[in-house]
């Protein structure tokens, strides 16, 4: 009856949480598109977008380099976070944190799909989620064992997709994404007490690989030419279970530019 109540629950507030979701990214991208926005004003019709001149030694002026944005690859280096839920019957979600990497080849043309680049991305993301207290659910020989109450889950996710650059300047950009692939959750990494394949008599998957998808942008900052600083927001869809369900992750970090456009 326990298990039952807390489904109805879950299910009952999926649609809560789903509002929830889009409302974080709609709020993301707002914050991406009005510092693009914001940006652009910052210079007067007409002139050239440049930063300030920059004085270097030996009384000479230099100026900085502009951004092109004629890069042939983007390395993204970054830090994420991410919520999930590790069983498919948990009434509660928890929080992952981990890191992000991923590189972008522009494709080398003149048209449309001069803004489009094929992407590959791996994250790694870690956190504990809580379990079914023992109240019938987990077993009783579990106590007294040593085994950890918020056990630890991890996820090893590799993706594959496309960016797509918007609106830009010498100030900002705004990206559009979508990758998708599969992700390799373990859940006994500190189970080391249950016996493998029980991890969901304490509502836990057992260790699987499924598939995830990523969608989302991010606002990217120039620091200089070739560096940027990155914000990404992403609606994250997985299928650990018996449905499709929806989190919220974000990234922050670092944009590397490589090579030249021929």
């Amino acid at each position: 009856m326990l298990r039952l109540k807390m489904l109805g629950e879950v299910r009952t507030g999926r649609a809560r949480k789903t509002n929830a979701v889009l409302g974080v990214l709609a709020a993301g991208f707002l914050m991406a598109g009005s510092a693009v926005l914001w940006a652009q004003g910052t210079v007067a019709p007409g002139t050239q977008q440049q930063q300030a001149p920059i004085p270097i030694a030996g009384s000479k002026i230099a100026l900085a380099a502009p951004v092109t944005y004629d890069n042939k690859f983007d390395f993204y280096g970054a830090f994420n976070f991410m919520n999930f839920m590790a069983g498919q019957n948990l009434p509660k979600r928890m929080n992952m944190g981990g890191a992000e990497v991923s590189l972008t080849y522009w494709l080398p043309v003149k048209n449309w799909a001069r803004n489009l680049g094929p992407t590959a991305d791996f994250r790694y993301d870690a956190g504990t989620t809580p379990v079914f207290a023992n109240g019938g659910t987990t077993p009783p020989s579990m106590y007294g064992t040593g085994v950890n109450n918020r056990p630890l889950v991890s996820l090893y996710t590799g993706m594959l997709g496309a960016q797509y650059r918007g609106p830009k300047n010498q100030y900002a950009a705004l990206n559009f994404h979508g990758y998708f692939g599969a992700s390799a959750g373990i859940f006994n990494y500190s189970l080391n007490h249950v016996t493998p394949g029980d991890e969901s008599e304490i509502g836990l998957y057992t260790n699987r690989i499924k598939p995830m998808a990523a969608l989302g942008g991010s606002v990217d900052f120039n620091v200089k030419k070739n560096w940027a600083i990155r914000f990404s927001p992403d609606l994250i869809l997985e299928h650990f279970g018996t449905e499709t369900r929806e989190f919220v992750g974000v990234s922050g970090g670092v944009i590397y530019r490589i090579g030249k456009k021929k």
